[in-house]
């Protein structure tokens, strides 16, 4: 570990009021966009994003930079959260090695190819907005029913396959706080986002991506160990954020984190309340995992903290979630 590294973190706890589920449900009414775009909408919040707003975004590329935001797939993150989810398996079919040795069944051409298993949120990725009900309802009314062996038959994933661009915004949070990495359980309220902001000289606006850096990946991998990362402790979003979401009319929000809210929750009365109330009654996608490293130490280097974003999930049409290799080009 780098020396003056916290060894847990930072020094700095948030205190965090507990959350009842009664202040769930009293949030995903209020922030209810159940029907703002029409009973038939399967977007969200990306549809506050517009053309004009893309051609803009286009416009922050000034120097040719791109920084990748996928963590590698060989990182062995999973921890087999609910007995369902493993880490990536990529294997060969054939290899340089059998073309020497004239193992592979054609003649005529020499070549590798290879396989890769994972489930869809196994690494960086997207939430479609099918991945999280409330009372066995989907986001804008659908029913639960309607996610089935076969896959979503609304709010699959394949509705964001050419939409996830646009403007990109970067929070800092720990460096703001001018610490390595904020320390499991730390809430990050709307009062932070807001500050990081100030602080950063970047402005939240309608229809931006927004992206924000805890420090948990760098964290584990100083230390050399994934333990606890999926579905573990770590710090995240408060509840309250979901208001300052719906507020700033953003397309979407991601984290470097298993799932971007803090950890422990708070509350017992649910599993991820925040979950709970930003897809299904605020219908926005999260980006989960994302590795953000580069990108921030660019940042830091030259304040410049907005940058064109690309992320389009893959064309799996029914999918509850999708892999990605998210980019920013500045």
């Amino acid at each position: 570990m780098p020396t003056g590294w916290p060894s847990e973190g930072c020094e700095e706890k948030s205190m965090l009021k507990p959350v009842s589920k009664r202040a769930i449900y009293e949030a995903a009414e209020a922030l209810s966009n159940w029907g703002r775009w029409g009973e038939d909408d399967q977007m969200g919040t990306i549809n506050h994003i517009t053309p004009a707003d893309i051609v803009a975004a286009a416009g922050l590329i000034r120097q040719g930079k791109i920084f990748s935001l996928g963590l590698s797939l060989k990182e062995k993150i999973q921890s087999g959260l609910f007995g369902m989810r493993w880490n990536p398996v990529h294997q060969m079919l054939a290899t340089g090695t059998d073309a020497l040795a004239g193992n592979q069944t054609s003649p005529n051409i020499q070549y590798a190819d290879d396989s890769i298993s994972m489930p869809c949120q196994g690494s960086t990725q997207w939430d479609a907005l099918c991945h999280v009900f409330l009372d066995g309802k989907m986001y804008n009314g659908y029913s639960a029913a309607l996610v089935d062996s076969q896959g979503g038959k609304k709010l699959g994933i394949e509705h964001m396959r050419n939409k996830m661009v646009g403007r990109g915004v970067l929070l800092d949070i720990p460096r703001w706080k001018g610490i390595d990495w904020l320390e499991d359980g730390y809430g990050i309220t709307s009062g932070d986002l807001d500050d990081c902001a100030k602080a950063q000289g970047v402005e939240i606006r309608k229809g931006d991506f927004v992206i924000v850096r805890t420090g948990h990946q760098e964290r584990c991998i100083s230390h050399g160990s994934w333990v606890g990362y999926a579905g573990g402790d770590a710090p995240g979003l408060a509840f309250e954020t979901a208001y300052w979401i719906h507020e700033k009319e953003i397309a979407a929000i991601c984290a470097d984190t298993w799932g971007c809210e803090v950890r422990p929750n708070e509350t017992e009365e649910a599993y991820q309340p925040w979950h709970w109330v930003v897809i299904p009654a605020i219908g926005i996608s999260m980006g989960e995992i994302f590795y953000v490293k580069e990108l921030a130490e660019d940042c830091a280097a030259d304040k410049v903290y907005e940058f064109f974003f690309v992320a389009p999930p893959l064309h799996l049409p029914g999918g509850a979630g999708s892999p990605v290799n998210p980019q920013a080009i500045k």
